[in-house]
């Protein structure tokens, strides 16, 4: 049976709606394809802030990035990249496969290095934020011990001492007084100075006051006090006296100064020039050696006065002899003390012209020739001791220049020079053999042929 066909009046309309079909499926499609360029116009600059995007998230995951730590065993693990390596791990970087792998080095050494550190946290990670609160409280832990190693220090003082307030509530109720420097001067002064003390009493204060001496005892008096004490009756009194007015003079200018204007340089010379006990004398020319030494206006006085004749007298006393050394050894002092001062005064100029001047007015030398002192210090050469022989020689030496005549013309000085050079040339070959290069020996052998040279 053949296929029916529909009639001509009915494929009219199934025609149209199949070609307006087709019309909207072609316009859909071009209308699409359309917007898609639209939004492609520039894929360039849309590519540039897709990348800015990710590399602002990428920065923010990094700022939160939680670093894990990484926990040692003694096997060797490999390390994953931002892990954190706890101290005492050993890390060693695998040839074969690229990683790095760590292990515990000394497992005992990690857990000590562990124990005490943990971080406060609840996880096994920690980030950079930790890290800096954890490092904060170990500062402030340093801090704290250092304040309680302060305290504990300031307890123990407290302990081993007391305030000096509690000391001396203790010494009232004890009936005790503390005193300072300068009140136990002023009450040894006043007890040397009083009447009603007795010899012994006195003799007690001037002892103790030697050792204050180095206070002020310009500032209520006390120098003039123990230099009124020379002219007591009692060589005691002045022995003791003489004592603490040496080592009140000694490298003290305005002592020095106080001393000279209040008589201390007349009375010291009246009691070398009379007879007193040698042990007061022993005082009274060291107070007087501490007066004169870098003191050119005492020096000067000094000659004024006639202690140069003060002082023959008192070295040809019989029985004088340890004062006589002591008095060779002021003059060469005096001597040097003066042609060094003239030497700086040339060389650096920073000497004043008024000390200068006084120096130059100091005529010492010429003294000691018209006193007879070449004659004098030659005979003291005879003196048995080494110690006593080395500073006559010295003096001698420098002495030389001014003496040099009267050295030629005294036969007995060539004779004790040559004895001296034939026993101190045993001496000093003896050691020479003990391995000396420059002995005392050698030293005084020396400054004997050098006098015996000069005056050939």
């Amino acid at each position: 049976m053949a296929p029916q066909s529909l009639p001509s009046s009915r494929m009219a309309p199934l025609g149209m709606l199949l070609g307006l079909l087709m019309a909207a499926c072609f316009t859909f499609c071009l209308s699409h394809q359309n917007l898609k360029e639209f939004a492609l116009t520039n894929p360039e600059k849309s590519s540039t802030k897709e990348t800015e995007r990710k590399e602002t998230k990428a920065e923010e995951e990094l700022d939160a990035e939680v670093l894990e730590v990484f926990h040692p065993t003694h096997e060797w693990q490999a390390l994953q990249p931002g892990q954190a390596v706890p101290a005492g791990s050993h890390v060693r970087l695998n040839l074969q496969t690229g990683e790095r792998e760590a292990k515990l080095q000394y497992e005992d050494k990690f857990r000590n290095n562990l124990k005490g550190k943990r971080l406060d946290i609840n996880t096994n990670t920690y980030t950079s934020q930790d890290l800096k609160s954890a490092l904060a409280k170990f500062k402030e832990g340093a801090e704290m011990e250092s304040s309680k190693e302060d305290k504990a220090r300031q307890a123990e003082v407290k302990r081993l001492f007391r305030p000096i307030e509690e000391l001396k509530k203790d010494f009232d109720e004890l009936n005790v007084v503390i005193e300072t420097d300068m009140q136990i001067m002023v009450r040894l002064i006043n007890k040397f100075n009083s009447s009603s003390s007795s010899l012994e009493e006195k003799i007690a204060a001037l002892f103790d006051l030697e050792y204050y001496v180095h206070q002020d005892l310009l500032s209520f008096g006390g120098l003039q006090v123990v230099i009124n004490g020379l002219n007591s009756t009692e060589p005691l009194v002045k022995e003791y006296a003489a004592f603490v007015l040496g080592a009140a003079f000694s490298s003290n200018p305005k002592v020095q100064v106080e001393a000279i204007e209040g008589g201390a340089l007349q009375k010291l010379l009246v009691i070398l020039a009379t007879e007193q006990p040698l042990t007061a004398k022993k005082k009274v020319l060291f107070a007087l050696c501490s007066l004169l030494r870098h003191f050119p206006y005492a020096q000067r006085q000094f000659l004024k006065l006639g202690g140069l004749q003060v002082l023959r007298t008192l070295v040809q006393e019989k029985g004088t002899e340890v004062l006589a050394v002591r008095v060779v050894t002021l003059l060469y002092d005096l001597v040097t003390e003066k042609m060094f001062a003239e030497e700086e005064a040339e060389l650096t100029q920073e000497m004043s012209p008024e000390k200068l001047q006084q120096y130059r007015q100091v005529h010492l030398l010429p003294g000691l020739w018209e006193q007879g002192w070449c004659e004098i210090t030659a005979h003291l050469l005879a003196l048995p001791e080494h110690d006593a022989r080395e500073k006559v020689l010295q003096t001698l030496g420098v002495l030389l220049t001014t003496c040099r005549d009267r050295y030629r013309q005294d036969p007995q000085l060539g004779r004790t020079l040559a004895s001296l050079q034939a026993e101190y040339q045993v001496l000093a070959s003896l050691e020479l053999q003990d391995g000396e290069d420059e002995g005392y020996f050698q030293e005084l052998l020396g400054s004997v042929n050098s006098l015996l040279k000069e005056l050939r």
